[in-house]
């Protein structure tokens, strides 16, 4: 219920914005006299100053595509992003498995443990994760631009424990979640070749360990007691390393149509105070725009993305479930996005952006035995000065 509950929130979300974004740009279906006297074409129009700046806003990549936008010498942007995602059911590989067949057959990684029984005896139910971000971005040269982002995480992840140590018979759920700070991240985009149309860019980021990863929660145990624990690492806030964050894009443009592609990374640099690091992660990303309208565009993305397991191990994480396995993490993942941008040119949020994208994984070939992902969203508001 509570999945449902929140794929029907976000899908209202995205129509509420997707309707705001037509309310207010409804008065720019009709041309008026002065600045909305615009061609639907504005490529050669970028020395323009107010023709190019709604026009550049749409050459670029959608919202869910880090490092996006190179900005003009001298400006300064300001963002928010929210970014939701859901996960629930469980998978092995490629393919589905019920709970009762986890936890009669999967072997629980500390059975050598006293207590622990031999096989997983607490199956996921559903998890979410919510980020709130605050950024900035500002170019000090036309080819250098600088950003920084906080941000504010929200997790949580129901469990449902099975009593004793073999059966089937369920014995309740329990919910634990996590809160905080997260990685805070500084980066910096440099264009390698700048055209009206597009051009490529090199992207180098950089997150610092600002965020926990010793979070606690209370858990059902099989026995029926409840113990506070250590919580799994996908509950934990941050990654606890410094991790390098590459990126190399390309776009261009023709007419209303704009298309590129971004080849990405996540590289851990060494383990963390715990006694282990996350995965190192590559992804391929390539999109298609078409700009309907000066002030509206709708994208469509697809994306593969490879993470690895987790190396070592948390000596405070441990139990029969799957989050306190390392081996159960990682894998490779295909997601289809759509979205949508729009740019106001009239009303409080004339100039600024809005967007909003939304991904379905269509192929998930996991490490071990994880929740399958569901669906993400992004929204993002953009002001720039």
């Amino acid at each position: 219920m509570m999945m449902i509950n929140r794929t029907f929130g976000a899908a209202l979300a995205c129509a509420g914005l997707l309707a705001t974004m037509a309310t207010m740009a409804t008065a720019q279906t009709m041309p008026q006299q002065g600045d909305d006297m615009m061609p639907q074409d504005m490529s050669d129009m970028n020395d323009m100053p107010h023709a190019g700046k709604h026009h550049q806003m749409h050459r670029h990549g959608p919202i869910g595509v880090p490092g996006r936008h190179q900005l003009p010498k001298g400006k300064l942007v300001l963002t928010y992003r929210y970014g939701g995602m859901e996960m629930s059911g469980i998978r092995q590989g490629t393919n589905d498995m019920d709970a009762n067949t986890l936890v009669t057959t999967v072997p629980n990684a500390f059975a050598a443990l006293p207590g622990q029984p031999p096989t997983i005896r607490v199956a996921p139910v559903n998890m979410s994760m919510d980020m709130h971000m605050l950024g900035a971005m500002y170019a000090p040269s036309k080819r250098l631009t600088l950003m920084g982002m906080l941000p504010y995480v929200e997790k949580s992840m129901t469990m449902r424990t099975y009593a004793g140590p073999v059966g089937t018979t369920v014995l309740g759920d329990n919910t634990t979640r996590s809160n905080g700070l997260g990685d805070i991240r500084l980066g910096a985009l440099l264009a390698l070749n700048k055209t009206p149309k597009g051009g490529a860019r090199l992207g180098l980021g950089l997150s610092l360990p600002t965020g926990s990863i010793t979070e606690t929660g209370q858990m059902l145990s099989p026995m029926n007691t409840r113990p506070t624990r250590r919580l799994a690492y996908s509950m934990q806030l941050g990654s606890g390393t410094f991790d390098l964050h590459p990126s190399l894009t390309y776009e261009t443009g023709r007419g209303a149509l704009n298309w590129g592609g971004q080849m990405r990374a996540i590289v851990r640099l060494g383990d963390n105070d715990e006694g282990y690091r996350l995965g190192h992660e590559a992804a391929l990303s390539g999109w298609l725009s078409y700009r309907a309208a000066p002030w509206i565009s709708y994208s469509g993305r697809a994306e593969y993305r490879h993470a690895g397991r987790i190396k070592g191990r948390d000596s405070n994480i441990a139990g029969p479930s799957l989050g306190a396995d390392p081996r159960n993490y990682g894998g490779d993942y295909v997601t289809l996005y759509a979205g949508a941008d729009l740019t106001p040119r009239r009303g409080p949020l004339k100039g600024q952006l809005l967007g909003v994208e939304l991904g379905v994984p269509v192929y998930q070939n996991l490490n071990g035995v994880q929740s399958k992902t569901d669906w993400s969203i992004a929204v993002a508001w953009r002001k720039p000065f």
